[in-house]
């Protein structure tokens, strides 16, 4: 299972972009953006992350994922469509010479802090 490989990454990364004057404060949410392509299962992820934070300044964090889209473009007749099946070939000219815009990211987008309550 890669996803805790993954999920141990997510911590380091949220750990270390805390401002040194925030830390401490309690970590409330992980956002990330996963691509359909990234052969990440975010049932898995979320599992995974929810055991690499124990212990840590995210212990009690919530990971938020967003699914991103396969979006191809044509490059014979660059026309774009959102891809629902494995099968690469557009829609609109029947080419098979295409690019993936989307759907093989994985990214942090933001961590979301406790609002301080005085």
């Amino acid at each position: 299972m890669h996803e805790m490989g993954i999920a141990i990454q997510i911590v380091d990364i949220a750990k270390s972009s805390i401002p040194e004057k925030l830390e401490g404060v309690p970590v409330e949410r992980v956002n990330i953006a996963v691509g359909k392509m990234s052969a990440i299962v975010p049932s898995s992820l979320k599992f995974c992350f929810d055991i690499a934070i124990k212990e840590t300044p995210l212990e009690g964090a919530v990971l938020h994922i967003e699914e991103l889209p396969v979006i191809l473009r044509c490059n014979t007749c660059n026309y774009k469509w959102t891809a629902d099946q494995p099968l690469f070939t557009c829609e609109k000219c029947q080419h098979n010479s295409v690019e993936i815009l989307s759907g093989r990211e994985l990214d942090i987008l933001s961590i979301e802090l406790a609002q301080d309550q005085d």
